[in-house]
């Protein structure tokens, strides 16, 4: 199995929870809301260019997507292929995870 890195799962799952509105800025959001750590607007794009370069996600121009003067919105979504591996990462997840007890009561003793 092909795995992805954790920040290339981490933009997967903010793509898909933007639907249509997943653009850089968009992302890089909803990955500081679901992480809660700050993360720098270039940050995300190397592995963005990854997961479209392996066609797991695929890039569109929206029409009037250019921000005064700006270059223009380059919006993001799923491909086929970038769901099935969503749906293949959650039950490696869930398998991984099966059997441990919340942990966070042991981190805090």
């Amino acid at each position: 199995m092909n795995y992805l890195s954790r920040i290339e799962e981490i933009l997967l799952l903010a793509i898909w929870k933007l639907k249509n509105n997943a653009y850089g800025i968009s992302i890089r959001d909803q990955v500081e809301k679901d992480t809660g750590i700050e993360w720098m607007s270039g940050a995300i794009y190397a592995p963005l260019s990854r997961l479209k370069k392996n066609g797991y996600v695929e890039t569109y121009q929206a029409k009037g997507s250019t921000e005064k003067g700006g270059r223009p919105r380059i919006y993001y979504k799923l491909s086929f292929l970038g769901m099935k591996k969503l749906v293949s990462i959650q039950e490696v997840n869930k398998s991984v995870w099966l059997g441990v007890p919340n942990l966070k009561n042991k981190a805090n003793s």
